[in-house]
């Protein structure tokens, strides 16, 4: 065996077995993110009719960009984009007629009549979960 002095090998052993034990913990864990809300019913159920026709073409992670621009925090900047409109009514908006408020960088690429597609009840849904995304 090979030998090491004493006064080195302790304190290295000690360092790189901290650090592989620490390494190992963190192996099984998930990465931290921010706590998803929990969504009544109704958001629920816009979530499932967003994912249906909205997610072709808007992520709801940060950064992401399919085809129109992420609506991660949508919720909150929505109601700051056109002084005199809260956020609902923005989105409302948004989704009534897309062109109405585009987004810099992005082209009028929405369907004009996504809203149509939707009964009254999704269409509600589907705003209540965006202003569930801040």
């Amino acid at each position: 065996m090979l030998k090491v002095p004493s006064q080195v090998y302790p304190v290295k052993f000690k360092f790189i077995s901290l650090f592989l034990i620490t390494c190992l913990a963190a192996c099984g864990r998930e990465p931290a993110s921010s706590p998803t809300p929990t969504l009544s019913p109704n958001q629920a159920r816009g979530k499932e009719v967003f994912n249906l026709h909205c997610a072709t073409c808007h992520a709801t992670s940060p950064e992401t960009i399919i085809v129109g621009p992420s609506l991660d925090g949508v919720a909150t900047r929505a109601g700051d984009r056109v002084p005199g409109l809260d956020a609902q009514t923005y989105i409302q908006t948004s989704i009534l007629k897309p062109s109405a408020y585009l987004v810099e960088g992005f082209d009028n690429l929405m369907l004009p009549d996504l809203a149509k597609q939707l009964s009254g009840e999704e269409f509600d849904a589907v705003v209540a979960y965006l202003l569930t995304l801040k």
